[in-house]
């Protein structure tokens, strides 16, 4: 992919991925989603059907250049590092089912800090 994720982000996916973090709820402009799993980054044939290279693959003929895959949700979206505009601290994204693309967070420690379990949103 030629990329580099971003070091929170690889600390995180180097001890939990292919789980699901907790917590795990977050907002996107139009309503709440899950994450289900962290990809893989890991190159293991065992875990390839969670590996962010399936995952690019599968996106990348329908998202601009930038956009790479990080985390799924249940119905099969994509959270994405979204490299277009800050390169040096990619904003996090959602993917739809449809390709559309929704803004998340800032960055992937902006993500993680507004996870929450479900019953309230962050303050």
């Amino acid at each position: 992919m030629g990329i580099a994720f971003p070091k929170a982000y690889k600390e995180v996916a180097t001890q939990y991925q292919g789980m699901t973090p907790h917590p795990a709820v977050f907002n996107v402009g139009r309503g709440t989603n899950v994450v289900n799993v962290l990809l893989t980054i890991i190159e293991d044939p065992q875990w390839r059907t969670y590996s962010v290279m399936r995952a690019y693959d599968a996106v990348k003929p329908h998202v601009p250049n930038g956009v790479y895959p990080f985390a799924s949700t249940p119905g099969g979206e994509y959270l994405c590092f979204d490299y277009r505009g800050t390169p040096e601290q990619p904003k996090v994204t959602l993917v739809t089912v449809e390709m559309f693309i929704y803004p998340v967070a800032d960055s992937f420690n902006d993500f993680m800090a507004r996870l929450y379990d479900g019953d309230a949103p962050p303050a």
